[in-house]
């Protein structure tokens, strides 16, 4: 039954299917889970078990972000050889 509910979550993604999800989808998701935690009247397992899922969404939405990071300084990079070789 527990399971059945896990799998009903508003938010709630396959944890295999992380990697395929897009910035915005994480971070709504992730929105959610918040919303879930902060309204309370889960018990201790379902809080823990929300706890571990926003933990795995936070870091898909890093990895999006470090991505956009790395792309922003090669393209600032490149932009500066480019000026610089003038």
């Amino acid at each position: 039954m527990a399971e059945q509910q896990d799998q009903d979550r508003p938010g709630d993604v396959p944890k295999g299917a992380d990697d395929a999800l897009g910035y915005e989808h994480a971070r709504d998701a992730l929105l959610e889970v918040v919303r879930q935690l902060e309204n309370g009247g889960t018990s201790l397992e379902e809080s823990l078990a929300l706890w571990e899922r926003g933990e795995q969404l936070a870091k898909v939405c890093q990895r999006w972000l470090d991505g956009a990071r790395e792309r922003l300084d090669a393209a600032l990079a490149a932009e500066e050889g480019a000026a610089g070789g003038e």
